[in-house]
């Protein structure tokens, strides 16, 4: 009896030890999900005002990924400046993710409308400042996600690998979503409806789940 109640108890201490990296995967799924549905919507918005060739595509792929790269860095130093309200700052994130993915098509025609005509490397200007703030807070979630898991459970490996993995799978998820459903669906307006809903529920999920720490 001793060693059956003993061995129970191992189990449910270590699904408790697992169960921020489950709840925060899971969360990252979808943060992976929304992340991609958003590219394909704005890309092909932006494409529509300023043509698809090869220096419209490099210069709006190297904006999103000069995005995450510094909101990565930003993250990083959001994790380290706000210790006991990492999982605040990962709301928030997501939250202005999701305003801003509300309003998004609107202010991409917006600009386009009135610049469309300019030189590419004022388009390219104008675009950065427009995604500058969204595509930072993307780059963000991970390094504080990574770095308020790593203290509760010690296993900084683990939580890097297995959010990057799981990141990257809603990643794929939401690719294959919307070029075989959502577009046929409701084009780019449902995917950045859904996307913005996906956010705005990771950051109310997020806090409601890890509040405890705050």
């Amino acid at each position: 009896m001793q060693l059956a109640s003993e061995a129970k108890g191992w189990r449910i201490s270590s699904v408790a030890a697992h169960l921020p990296l489950v709840l925060a995967g899971a969360l990252f799924l979808a943060s992976g999900f929304a992340a991609l549905l958003y590219q394909i919507a704005w890309q092909r918005t932006l494409f529509g005002w300023y043509g698809v060739d090869l220096d419209s595509v490099s210069a709006i792929v190297s904006i999103f990924m000069l995005g995450l790269g510094g909101g990565a860095l930003v993250g990083g130093w959001l994790a380290d400046r706000f210790p006991a309200r990492r999982i605040l700052v990962f709301s928030l994130v997501e939250l202005t993710i999701g305003l801003f993915g509300l309003v998004s098509l609107d202010i991409i025609d917006g600009i386009g409308a009135h610049f469309a005509a300019e030189p590419l490397v004022v388009i390219v200007a104008l675009t950065f400042a427009v995604f500058v703030v969204p595509t930072c807070a993307m780059g963000a979630t991970l390094p504080v996600l990574v770095t308020e898991l790593t203290s509760r459970t010690g296993q900084v490996g683990a939580a890097t690998g297995a959010l990057y993995f799981i990141n990257t799978l809603g990643a794929a998820a939401g690719a294959l979503a919307a070029s075989h459903l959502l577009l046929r669906l409701g084009g780019l307006d449902l995917l950045t409806l859904i996307a913005a809903c996906i956010n705005i529920t990771i950051a109310i999920a997020a806090y409601a789940a890890f509040r405890s720490k705050l």
